[in-house]
């Protein structure tokens, strides 16, 4: 069967209304879905996130899928870097993933010293590209903390198919987002061509 891991971002949770739809609808198509609660949200930490990402995903295969929002994408990012070159996954839908972020001298310092080893520890993104051949990454125009320039890295550096929405905010409880039919699609289109190297 396979397989969709949805994980969640800064200060999120799976219960938020938007991942909640997705999952709902995943599981309606056919998919195990695993939604877990990442620890220390409102703290995230690379050496906490990613571990516990191992422990809940084990050794993914092609019928293993992701979809990260904001953060988590960035936590999924480092979990494939950690995995064996020859493993390959089915692929990633990105929601809202930074490798940069707008602003960030206006965040308060407790913030802004969470964030920064996100922003600062590199990632073998050739490594992740190796891992997941597929991946589709979506943003908004109107996104407050994502500047849409961030869809550049993910289409040249892990060769995502990209997808920029108008509007939608943060793609979050917040910009009142409740469903999200795009990374729906997305994770339709790419395990319907579990070819590797596709």
């Amino acid at each position: 069967m396979k397989k969709v891991y949805i994980i969640h971002g800064w200060g999120g949770s799976p219960e938020e209304p938007m991942l909640k739809w997705l999952a709902d609808e995943l599981k309606k198509g056919g998919f195990e879905v695993v939604a877990p609660a990442m620890p220390n949200t409102d703290e995230p930490k690379i050496e906490t996130w990613v571990p516990f990402l191992e422990n809940v995903v084990g050794i993914p295969d092609e019928n293993t899928f992701f979809v990260g929002h904001s953060i988590g994408c960035q936590a999924i990012l480092r979990f494939l870097e950690t995995l064996p070159t020859e493993t390959r996954v089915g692929g990633v839908v990105y929601v809202a993933g930074w490798l940069t972020l707008k602003g960030l001298d206006d965040y308060d310092e407790e913030d802004k010293q969470a964030a920064l080893p996100w922003l600062e520890t590199p990632i073998d993104l050739g490594k992740v590209r190796n891992v997941s051949p597929k991946s589709v990454a979506i943003f908004t125009k109107d996104d407050p903390f994502v500047d849409v320039g961030n869809a550049k890295f993910y289409e040249e550096k892990l060769g995502s198919k990209i997808i920029i929405l108008e509007t939608g905010g943060h793609l979050n409880d917040e910009s009142n987002t409740k469903q999200l039919p795009s990374a729906l699609e997305a994770i339709k289109e790419i395990s319907n061509c579990t070819t590797p190297g596709q």
